[in-house]
């Protein structure tokens, strides 16, 4: 028959010296019914059943947490094999990790051996998590669109390597993890012209040290619109050519006062020699 135990106040059952003991008290029926809440205050709680069921759609995890500190919280599955697996949030990396772990779960953190891999759905929504199929699908649909200086448009597709070549003088070299270094020889060939950017500016020159700037072919002056005005370093130019028989002028305003003077060829030379005697 059925029996009922009525107390007024608090009802406690204690075996030997309580929860310091070793003795147990224990409930053998076909089902166990608490109607109140059920509070466990002890250190480890075990469930024994084949399928457990839980109404609670929130479970909360580290409940005593109070305050931030390096404490993990996550499930883990037991594997029976050296590594167990684990879905946790890692404190100090602040991310959630799928994980196989030496951890039995026992202690206040998971001791990750390698990542786990987690499989999804195909995403269909910008915040959706992407599988690897959405992002090869994706990847191999792009391309890149490469112009150089004559605007003619290169197209690099998926598996395509764009080659940074080198043309005269300038060479380039590529290093890991994503440098390309462009040099510019020092040996300059196949040059045809040299200007200077903004107009009316000098166009310099310079050997290093006690060099000297060597020009081993013909040097052809243009002819120039206009005298130069003079200054303290000596300026050569090309113009109709005069009493000289040049038409190589030069001109520095610490000689003559700064006039301009030509230079004299050998045949006019020898004749004014003839000529003064």
């Amino acid at each position: 028959m059925a029996k009922h135990l009525r107390t007024s106040s608090d009802y406690t059952i204690k075996t030997g010296t309580g929860a310091s003991g070793s003795n147990s008290v224990i409930f053998d029926s076909k089902t166990t019914r608490v109607k109140g809440d059920l509070v466990v205050d002890g250190t480890n709680t075990v469930v024994d059943t084949a399928s457990l069921t839980i109404e609670d759609p929130i479970i909360i995890l580290s409940r005593n947490n109070s305050t931030p500190s390096d404490v993990d919280s996550g499930i883990l599955v037991n594997r029976g094999a050296a590594n167990n697996a684990a879905f946790y949030w890692n404190e100090g990396d602040d991310t959630f990790k799928a994980v196989t772990t030496s951890s039995d779960g026992t202690g206040t953190s998971i001791a990750d051996t390698a990542l786990a891999k987690i499989q999804a759905g195909e995403p269909a929504a910008a915040s959706d998590v992407a599988t690897k199929n959405y992002v090869d699908a994706s990847a191999g649909s792009f391309t890149l669109n490469v112009a150089g200086d004559d605007s003619t448009a290169i197209t690099v597709g998926s598996g395509q390597i764009l080659q940074f070549v080198g043309g005269a003088n300038i060479s380039t070299a590529g290093s890991e993890p994503d440098t390309i270094t462009i040099d510019l020889g020092q040996n300059l060939t196949n040059i045809e012209s040299i200007s200077s950017a903004t107009s009316n500016a000098n166009l310099t020159l310079a050997s290093n040290g006690t060099g000297d700037v060597v020009i081993n072919d013909t040097l052809t002056f243009s002819a120039a619109a206009t005298t130069p005005s003079a200054s303290a370093v000596t300026k050569i130019y090309n113009k109709t050519a005069g009493g000289g028989g040049t038409g190589l002028y030069f001109i520095n305003s610490n000689i003559s006062s700064g006039t301009e003077g030509e230079l004299i060829s050998k045949k006019k030379a020898t004749a004014l020699a003839i000529a003064l005697g």
